[in-house]
């Protein structure tokens, strides 16, 4: 079998990387980051419709009618021509219910053939929103810390906490590029990102550790003397094939899920799938990629810093 030479190839994928990352970057600083009702604060009302309303002038008449900054929305079920309307006032105060019916007199008197109907009302306080965003994010950091302890343990006849630190930053990595996908299609950060970085970032360590494994395991057979590089390269060239076939299983199960999402319009699905599909791709890549570099680079320093010593 072929070794491919990873560790030799490490700066390419380092720029690949580096430019995902700085588009992500670019794309927060001109596009903004968009926080759901559930993590910001805000009301929304969702309404049936079976005629033609132009979002955007809804919206406009809601907010001179209520004096709140709102956004309304169009969603149409591919597989039932269902119509729904869904009008969102982030960073609020709860609607009360004067206010609900005040909307929707506006857009009943507005569009009077369009069949409105009152579906569903949501309201959460900005402090509630804010409370539940720092909960998700410190259940990301939490994961990345047993992750550290778990593998540190696992591994320390192979230099356990260094080979966790790097798997912990492949991981940062694909939390990175699922978070860059909420931000360029414009998905509202709400519990599918949470759900979604979580997932990924269990899935990636698993491939991580798989390659671990490997490397302990030829660690024996290859004999000690052995150079990093070497054992880093034939281990990650074993497990490859494993860690594609995988990547591209769930990425097909994930789009399936994503197509069906899209036909039936179930939003919170098409919020979560998407992400996946993406972090699928970044997990596999990542795993190959970057963490055994990395190692190897952390594994290199280390030796000739205690050889100068």
């Amino acid at each position: 079998m072929k070794i491919i030479n990873f560790y030799k190839n490490r700066k390419i994928y380092f720029i690949i990387s580096s430019f995902i990352i700085l588009a992500g970057i670019v794309a927060a600083l001109t596009m903004g980051i968009k926080l759901d009702i559930q993590f910001q604060g805000g009301s929304v009302v969702k309404y049936s419709y079976t005629g033609t309303i132009d979002s955007e002038e809804a919206g406009a008449l809601v907010e001179a009618t209520l004096g709140k900054t709102t956004t309304c929305l169009e969603q149409v079920t591919q597989a039932t021509g269902e119509k729904t309307l869904s009008v969102n006032m982030a960073d609020y105060e709860s609607i009360t219910s004067q206010e609900q019916e005040l909307i929707t007199s506006t857009l009943t008197t507005a569009y009077p053939d369009a069949g409105l109907n009152f579906i569903t009302s949501q309201s959460v306080e900005p402090s509630t929103g804010a409370r539940f965003f720092r909960q998700g994010i410190l259940a990301i950091f939490l994961s990345f810390g047993l992750i550290l302890v778990y593998v540190g343990y696992r591994f320390r006849k192979i230099g356990g906490f260094s080979a966790g630190f790097m798997a912990i930053v492949a991981l940062f990595h694909d939390a990175f590029v699922v978070t860059a996908v909420f931000i360029i299609f414009r998905i509202p950060l709400n519990d599918s990102f949470i759900a979604a970085v979580l997932t990924i970032i269990g899935f990636s360590i698993n491939d991580t550790i798989v390659i671990y494994d490997r490397i302990r395991e030829n660690k024996v057979t290859m004999g000690s003397k052995t150079s990093t590089e070497l054992l880093v390269d034939t281990s990650i060239t074993q497990s490859m094939t494993r860690s594609i076939n995988t990547s591209v299983a769930v990425f097909a199960s994930i789009t399936i899920v994503y197509i069906f999402a899209q036909i039936y319009n179930i939003e919170s699905i098409k919020d979560f799938a998407l992400p996946m599909m993406f972090g699928t791709i970044s997990g596999c890549y990542s795993t190959i990629c970057i963490a055994g570099p990395l190692w190897v680079m952390w594994k290199n320093h280390t030796a000739n810093k205690t050889k100068k010593a």
